[in-house]
C-alpha cells in the first residue's frame, strides 16, 4: 500500500476553507494536473457526489480520475474515493482552527492490484507529489480577501 500526507497552516477560518475544498470544481484553481472536471451527480460538496475528472497522466495524456464523496464533516471533514482511471485511492482533507487560522491535512492511500503492486515505488511519489500540493492552495486562499 502507497501513503502520503501534507499539512499546512492557512490563514483563513476553517469554513471557509471547507467550502472551498467541498467543491471540487475549484480543484482546477490548485491542482496542476487537473485538465477539466464536472458535477456529474449530487450538489456540490454533498456526501455521495461524483464528480468526473481528467488530469494529465503520463506524458501529458489524458486519464480519466473520476471520483465520489464519501464522507463529510462540515468544517472538519471531506473524504473521497477515486472510482475511474487506472489508480483508484482515496482520500480527504481534515480541518483543524488553530485561533483564525485553519491546519489542513491531506492524506491519499492506495493499494495498487495486481502488476499495478510492481510500481509501489512509483505509485508512493506520485501520492507525495499530489499532497504537496497543498502548499499551492495556502497561497491561492491567503491571496483571496478574507470573507467578511
Amino acid at each position: 500500500m502507497a501513503f502520503a500526507e501534507y499539512e499546512v497552516l492557512i490563514q483563513r477560518d476553517a469554513i471557509s476553507v471547507y467550502h472551498f475544498l467541498a467543491d471540487g470544481l475549484n480543484l482546477p484553481l490548485w491542482c496542476k494536473d487537473v485538465r477539466s472536471i464536472e458535477l456529474l451527480s449530487g450538489a456540490p460538496g454533498a456526501k455521495g457526489s461524483v464528480y468526473q475528472q481528467t488530469i494529465a497522466g503520463p506524458g501529458g495524456r489524458p486519464v480519466a480520475c473520476d471520483f465520489r464523496i464519501t464522507q463529510v464533516r462540515p468544517g472538519a471533514e471531506i473524504q473521497f474515493q477515486v472510482i475511474a482511471g487506472p489508480a483508484q485511492p482515496r482520500g480527504g482533507y481534515y480541518l483543524s482552527s488553530e485561533g483564525k487560522s485553519t491546519r489542513v491535512r491531506f492524506a491519499l492511500e492506495y493499494q495498487p492490484k495486481g502488476l499495478m503492486g510492481l510500481v509501489n515505488g512509483s505509485a508512493h511519489q506520485s501520492l507525495k507529489t499530489e499532497v504537496a500540493q497543498l502548499e499551492l492552495l495556502k497561497v491561492l486562499l491567503e491571496k483571496q480577501a478574507p470573507e467578511e
